[in-house]
């Protein structure tokens, strides 16, 4: 059965450009989301090119089950870190004590987003040799 890691990773590519786009219209939280799920399908991709797989969305486990592969830097596991606070609750108001998730997202927090997903990609692409 084939990995179909590139698929993978070309549709965390395609939320990558997402993600940009979102930032550049002000849809914060958006951006935010799609950014995590960019970095998500790229490992996810990496996962699948060492034949393994993970059932989740917590982008930290990812890399530390990647770990038992190949060498991963400190600053990745920052960055999943990063990532992984913004998945879940920016979708729903019930997050939050009052408001709607847009409220709390800015420019700022979106951009830090989209650029830890960057180098997470990054990583996928060079670990691939893409």
């Amino acid at each position: 059965m084939p990995s179909r890691y590139r698929d993978w990773l070309a549709q965390g590519l395609r939320d990558l450009k997402a993600a940009r786009s979102m930032l550049n219209e002000g849809f914060y939280e958006w951006a935010a989301f799609r950014a995590h799920q960019a970095a998500e399908k790229g490992l996810k991709a990496l996962l699948r090119f060492h034949h393994r797989e993970y059932r989740g969305h917590r982008l930290v486990a990812m890399l530390e089950e990647l770990r038992q592969q190949i060498e991963i830097a400190e600053a990745l596991f920052e960055a999943a870190r990063e990532l992984d606070l913004h998945y879940a609750g920016l979708r729903y108001p019930n997050h939050f004590t009052e408001g709607y998730p847009a409220q709390y997202y800015d420019r700022k927090i979106a951009q830090r987003c989209v650029e830890c997903a960057e180098r997470i990609v990054e990583f996928v692409q060079q670990s691939l040799g893409e």
